[in-house]
C-alpha cells in the first residue's frame, strides 16, 4: 500500500511538471519512462478497481494527500485527485505534453510516434493510450467537420477525422517553432519526414493544406512577438517546405490519391504549378508500344499511363481556373510535340483525346 501511494505521489509530481517549462529538459527516454509509469498506474486501476476495500483505502489516502497539500498553501494540479483518475493518467500526461510549447523537438517527435503510429499498425485497443486519444480526436473533429460541411473541396477529409486532428496538431506546432532558429519550421518538418511513417505524414500534410484558412488562436492565448496568428501561417510554411524539397514533393504527388491532390492544387496555385510540371515530366518518360497499342514506361518506377491519366482526369474535373490551366498546359505540350491529331504519335494528343478534349 505504501509503495503504491509513493507511486501516486511521484506521478502526481510528474503531472505537475508536465505543464511547466521544466519539460524542456526532457528527452525521449524521459517521455518514454513517464508514459510507462502512467501505463503501470492504469494497470493498477484495472487490477484493483473491483476490490472495494483496497480501492476505498487508496481513495481515502489520495484525498487526504490533496487536502494536506491544499491546506499547506500549495495549489493541487488537477490529475490524480481520486482513484478513478488512474484510468486516464496516460491520456492526461500526453495531452499536457502536446500542449506544452517548452517540450523539446526530439521528445515531441517521440510522443507523436507513440500517439499516431501511422498505417500498417494494428487498430488500437480501446484500453490503450492510442485508443483513448483516437476517441478524443473523433469528438474534437466532429465540431470541425460541421464547420467544413460547406467546403466541397474538403470532402476527402470527412472520411478521417483523426487525420484531420493530426493536421491541426501539426499546424499548431508549426506556428510555435521560432523562425529565429536555424531553418526554423523547415528543419522541424524535415525531422518529421525522416522519423515518421512517410505515407501517413504526406496525408497529414495534405489534410493540413486543406484546413479552412481562418482559424484564429483563442483570445486568451498570449501571443509572443512574431508568432503567427492563424493556422494559415502554418500551411504556408508547409508550402514553402514542399517547394524546397523536390524529393518530398515528388512523393507527395505520386503517392496521394488523385482527388486529394486536385483539392490541394486548387487551394495552392504554387503547388499546382509544380504538380503539373511533375506530371509533364512523368509523361515524357513513356513511349508508345505499337504491338500493345498503349503507352508504357521503360523503367519500373515510371508512372504508368493509367495513373497519369487518372491524375489528369481528376484535374480536368476541377472548377476553373485549375481546369483551364491544366488544359492549356496539355495543349501547349501538344503543340511543342508536333501538334499531331492522331493517336500513338504524341502522348499529349492521346491524353487530350482520352480526356475528351481533342479536336
Amino acid at each position: 500500500m505504501e509503495s503504491l501511494l509513493q507511486h501516486f505521489e511521484r506521478f502526481s509530481e510528474v503531472l505537475a511538471v508536465s505543464r511547466t517549462t521544466h519539460v524542456r529538459t526532457w528527452d525521449t527516454a524521459t517521455v518514454r519512462r513517464a508514459l510507462q509509469w502512467a501505463r503501470y498506474l492504469r494497470h493498477v486501476h484495472r487490477r484493483f478497481g473491483r476490490h472495494v476495500r483496497i480501492r476505498m483505502a487508496l481513495e481515502r489516502r489520495l484525498q487526504n494527500q490533496w487536502r494536506l497539500e491544499g491546506g499547506s498553501g500549495s495549489s493541487p494540479v488537477p490529475g490524480l485527485t481520486n482513484f478513478q483518475a488512474l484510468e486516464r493518467c496516460d491520456l492526461l500526461l500526453s495531452l499536457r505534453l502536446l500542449e506544452n510549447r517548452a517540450l523539446g523537438d526530439a521528445a515531441y517527435h517521440y510522443l507523436l510516434q507513440e500517439l499516431f503510429p501511422g498505417p500498417g499498425v494494428p487498430d488500437a485497443d480501446p484500453e490503450t493510450l492510442q485508443g483513448s486519444l483516437a476517441r478524443l480526436a473523433r469528438r474534437r473533429s466532429a465540431v470541425h467537420l460541421l464547420r467544413l460541411s460547406g467546403y466541397g473541396e474538403n470532402s476527402v477529409l470527412e472520411e478521417d477525422s483523426v487525420l484531420k486532428t493530426q493536421a491541426e496538431l501539426l499546424l499548431a506546432r508549426l506556428r510555435e517553432v521560432p523562425k529565429a532558429e536555424a531553418e526554423g519550421p523547415s528543419r522541424f518538418l524535415s525531422i518529421l519526414w525522416e522519423r515518421l511513417p512517410q505515407n501517413n505524414f504526406l496525408r497529414v500534410i495534405a489534410a493540413a493544406l486543406l484546413l479552412p484558412p481562418s482559424s484564429p488562436r483563442p483570445q486568451e492565448e498570449e501571443l509572443e512577438p512574431g508568432t503567427p496568428k492563424t493556422l494559415a501561417d502554418g500551411d504556408q510554411e508547409l508550402v514553402r517546405w514542399l517547394l524546397t524539397k523536390s524529393d518530398v514533393m515528388a512523393a507527395f504527388c505520386r503517392n496521394l490519391p488523385a482527388g486529394l491532390l486536385t483539392s490541394v492544387a486548387g487551394r495552392h496555385p504554387e503547388l499546382s504549378r509544380v504538380y503539373l510540371g511533375l506530371l509533364a515530366d512523368w509523361a515524357r518518360h513513356l513511349h508508345y508500344d505499337l504491338q500493345k497499342g498503349i503507352w508504357i514506361g521503360t523503367e519500373s518506377q515510371h508512372v504508368p499511363w493509367e495513373e497519369l491519366y487518372g491524375k489528369f482526369q481528376s484535374l480536368c474535373q476541377a472548377p476553373p481556373p485549375l481546369k483551364d490551366d491544366v488544359l492549356a498546359a496539355l495543349e501547349s505540350c501538344k503543340a511543342k510535340d508536333g501538334d499531331f491529331q492522331v493517336r500513338g504519335l504524341s502522348i499529349w494528343t492521346d491524353l487530350l483525346l482520352a480526356l475528351g478534349c481533342g479536336s
